[in-house]
């Protein structure tokens, strides 16, 4: 049979002439040529882009990383074990994008917007970037406005301001996730959106965050987003991102918004992995040479922006664990130098029931007094210096030589704050009772009040404040400010509840007789019975 070309050509033009114009779709197209632990090679995609979301079968989307001379290097999210040598994979010509908006408030999802909490399908109509570049300086304006934690040893001494970047570091069962949780419970009614990012974690022990939210009453400002242990390393690695762009629609929005990020090592850990498979270079630890860069071009998009932005903010806080107390290891050392200060738990101090445990000669915050209350800044000004003579002090003690009056002062001063810092977990307390139970420390008040007995006078002086001086506790929290006066009605209240409570030490300092503590509080027993009896004479 023989073929002739005038054929051929009016076949092909009644093809071409039976196409409709925009019905034909027009793709670049790869093929698999190589698939193995979550990481494809693709070949024919020459125009793709860094971070492209690509399309495969079964389902399956890619996430180009490598961009190679004759392939592409990209990891796979979802059912990668169906995908074989020979797939087609399509360029969508997207950057990878993260579901955003109200509806994922006190939702429980992954890095891709996908619910974990049976809770039902999330309506999504708005996209945010993974991958965003951070505000510029012009863009920002200096962090002033705290954010109150309710942990008397943070506000106080480390102070975190509203778009700071503050680590959290230490070794495992140090307490940091709780240091994370109790802020969000604290923040939950002053406006601040929180989300918990949990990277690597067992999925149990993220339920149980959930769960203490939900019975804290904070889990309806709050979005957690979970990649636990058992998940791929590519979801892992973009948890992070996908958290901080789900963080960063209420930002630029102008609200206030809280990222915890629980934790960088793991996440470190997971980008390493997907590096080698990768075959990208090993540097040091086998860490990729942009391990770096991973967390700076991160923890960078925490910011304050400028009033003509809409004044949002968004606070980092991430964690990251420790070996046997090293903060001079790879990571802990580069996210040290990208922050804006750090919390330093220590297990020793944890393990003799200092809690928070947390070590006040490494902890620092370079925002400092500006993100801190009138208040506070008033009462806890010496705090962190008289604590870290304190612990100078103690290791010379220890050898039991003969100490002479002034150390020996000073030691007892530092047992009571060190005693007066301790906190249980899921026990904020406000500005002003804050301020009240550090004034007792550092005005003198506890030095008459046996060590042991701190916390409980602590308790009964806060009682009694909020039943007599309610007024005076709304005005500094209200205010966040300490006048003179309010500050001499303070003091005079707590010296005379020292009085009522039954001192052990007179006002020298030298212990209190056997029986004489009891016969100064049945002396403060007496003088309020007397009151109440002459009140009715009085009326």
């Amino acid at each position: 049979m023989q073929i002739k070309p005038d054929e051929i050509a009016s076949i092909l033009r009644q093809r071409i002439e039976g196409i409709e114009p925009g019905s034909a779709d027009l793709s670049e197209v790869g093929t698999v040529i190589s698939v193995a632990d979550g990481i494809a090679r693709i070949h024919g995609l020459d125009n793709c882009m860094a971070l492209e979301m690509l399309e495969l079968p079964h389902g399956v989307t890619g996430l180009a990383l490598n961009l190679e001379q004759d392939n592409v290097g990209a990891v796979l999210f979802g059912d990668w074990d169906k995908i074989v040598e020979g797939d087609t994979v399509k360029r969508t010509n997207r950057l990878l994008e993260i579901p955003v908006g109200d509806q994922f408030l006190g939702r429980m999802v992954d890095p891709l917007g996908r619910p974990l909490d049976g809770k039902g399908d999330i309506p999504v109509t708005e996209t945010r970037p993974a991958e965003f570049k951070a505000p510029g300086v012009v863009s920002r304006q200096p962090v002033r406005e705290p954010l109150q934690t309710g942990i008397k040893a943070i506000d106080a001494m480390i102070p975190i301001g509203r778009g700071q970047r503050e680590l959290i570091i230490g070794d495992r069962q140090t307490g940091k996730t709780t240091v994370g949780i109790d802020s969000i419970i604290n923040n939950r009614d002053s406006g601040v959106v929180s989300v918990y990012v949990a990277i690597g974690q067992r999925m149990s022990t993220v339920v149980q965050v959930r769960e203490v939210l939900e019975a804290n009453g904070a889990m309806e400002n709050t979005i957690i987003v979970a990649a636990p242990a058992d998940e791929a390393a590519p979801i892992k690695f973009i948890a992070p991102y996908a958290g901080t762009a789900m963080a960063e629609y209420f930002l630029y929005k102008g609200d206030a918004a809280l990222c915890i990020y629980d934790d960088l090592t793991k996440h470190a850990y997971a980008y390493r992995q997907m590096s080698l498979l990768l075959r990208r270079p090993p540097g040091r630890e086998a860490y990729p040479g942009d391990v770096f860069y991973l967390h700076s071009r991160l923890l960078e998009r925490a910011v304050k922006l400028s009033d003509d932005l809409g004044g949002g903010s968004l606070t980092a806080l991430p964690i990251i664990e420790t070996q046997a107390n090293d903060v001079s290891a790879y990571i802990p050392t580069n996210v040290i130098s990208i922050t804006d200060g750090q919390i330093f738990l220590e297990s020793d101090l944890f393990n003799s029931g200092v809690r928070p445990a947390i070590n006040v000669g490494i902890s620092v915050s370079r925002v400092g007094g500006d993100a801190q209350t009138k208040a506070m800044k008033k009462v806890a000004g010496k705090l962190k210096g008289e604590l870290s003579q304190y612990r100078d002090l103690e290791a010379f003690a220890q050898f039991g030589s003969e100490l002479d009056a002034e150390t020996q002062k000073t030691l007892a001063r530092g047992e009571r704050l060190v005693e007066m810092l301790k906190q249980n977990e899921r026990d904020a307390l406000s500005v002003a009772d804050q301020v009240a139970s550090i004034y007792s420390g550092t005005g003198g008040y506890l030095d008459r009040i046996k060590t042991e007995r701190v916390q409980e006078f602590l308790q009964d002086l806060l009682a009694r404040l909020r039943t007599e001086k309610a007024d005076l506790l709304d005005r500094i929290n209200e205010t966040g400010e300490l006048s003179d006066e309010d500050q001499e009605e303070l003091g005079k209240a707590i010296g005379e509840f020292v009085d009522d409570f039954g001192p052990d030490f007179d006002e020298e300092g030298e212990p209190l007789a056997a029986g004489e503590s009891d016969r100064v509080e049945e002396a403060g027993a007496e003088a309020a019975a007397d009151e109440q009896e002459a009140e009715p004479a009085n009326a």
